[in-house]
């Protein structure tokens, strides 16, 4: 799935060089004014790199009506700039498109960034067709993606200028986590987790929408809910999990968090609360198994930050040398862990 669309300005967002008629620019091109509006709908997010000055961005905002991600804008290669927006967003180039009318800067791209969708705009018109652009649901955090992107943006700007601890910071935005047992209304979002999210994500599989449903509320097992908001907005559900139960133990087999979570604290107040609920049912271990990816290192060193310690296991019709899973184990023994004044747990059991 193609999670953002990173766009040109000249002769692509807009019809005409920016840069050529300073004293009234040209209009936004009305076919990408639709692909924009389009492809935001299904909860695609849009940047910019362009080879114009800043006030570029911020004009091609304003004439195609559209709040965008990220920008870079400068003298540089496109590779580079894209690469910056990449890192910016916490997104990997196979879930990224790039939009350009000139030849050579596709080609340029393509070269340094072989796995980014490389697009014409004329290709563009025809691609909000094609099944990378079509999520098969589309959720209320989906809709909302744009606008709580710019509320990142803002939230990071204040951050950096904030001279207390994250602790501090996260008090002052009225940071508010709530953990609480899935419901059936939640299967359509807690389903797009599982597609969408790779840096915090325990086994790198979609799953279906009917796993999800049989598992709330069966016998054994456990599904978990992670709503996030504070005063810049409210990011709705970022964040999932499924528990088997028992035999003295809490297994996390399934653990899923959104990239904007990261930073706010989210992972880690969900891997104390695991901690502290498995322990108060009598648990003497919480488990939590891994998917050995370079995507979510994020997330293994989370749980070793957490306390937890691994253990490979082979996988099946694998060689015993080589391992594609780490068990991350925590004893449950002592006090469990504080969580923060701002995180409410409504009956999650």
């Amino acid at each position: 799935m193609i999670k953002c669309v990173i766009w040109d300005i000249d002769n692509t967002l807009l019809s005409g060089v920016f840069l050529e008629s300073p004293d009234q620019p040209p209009p936004a091109d009305p076919d990408m004014v639709s692909v924009l509006a389009a492809l935001s709908a299904r909860g695609i997010i849009h940047a910019i790199a362009s080879r114009n000055p800043p006030e570029a961005a911020s004009y091609a905002a304003a004439v195609t009506g559209h709040e965008f991600a990220a920008a870079e804008c400068g003298w540089g290669r496109k590779s580079d700039a894209i690469g910056s927006i990449l890192g910016e967003l916490g997104l990997a180039s196979d879930a990224v498109a790039f939009v350009d009318d000139e030849a050579h800067e596709r080609a340029e791209v393509s070269f340094a960034l072989p796995d980014l969708l490389v697009l014409s705009p004329e290709d563009m018109a025809d691609a909000v067709g094609w099944p990378a652009f079509g999520p098969a649901v589309v959720t209320p955090e989906a809709r909302r993606r744009g606008t709580m992107y710019a509320q990142r943006r803002r939230r990071q700007a204040e951050a950096r200028a904030f001279s207390g601890s994250r602790e501090e910071f996260l008090r002052s935005c009225a940071t508010a986590i709530v953990i609480a047992a899935a419901r059936p209304q939640d299967v359509a979002r807690l389903h797009e987790l599982s597609a969408r999210t790779h840096q915090f994500n325990s086994t790198g599989e979609q799953v279906s929408e009917a796993s999800l449903s049989a598992l709330i509320g069966s016998a054994g097992q456990r599904v978990i809910t992670v709503r996030l908001a504070d005063r810049f907005g409210d990011d709705g559900m970022v964040g999932g999990c499924v528990i088997d139960v028992g035999g003295g133990a809490w297994t996390v087999t399934l653990l899923m968090m959104s990239c904007r979570a990261i930073g706010r604290g989210v992972i880690d107040v969900l891997l104390a609360w695991l901690a502290g609920a498995a322990a108060r049912d009598g648990a003497a271990t919480l488990t939590v198994g891994c998917l050995i990816s370079d995507r979510n290192v994020p997330l293994r060193l989370a749980l070793a930050g957490a306390g937890f310690r691994t253990r490979q296991v082979a996988a099946v019709g694998v060689p015993s040398a080589l391992f594609s899973t780490q068990l991350f184990s925590k004893q449950l023994s002592g006090p469990p862990p504080a969580l923060p004044a701002w995180v409410s747990t409504p009956d999650p059991s």
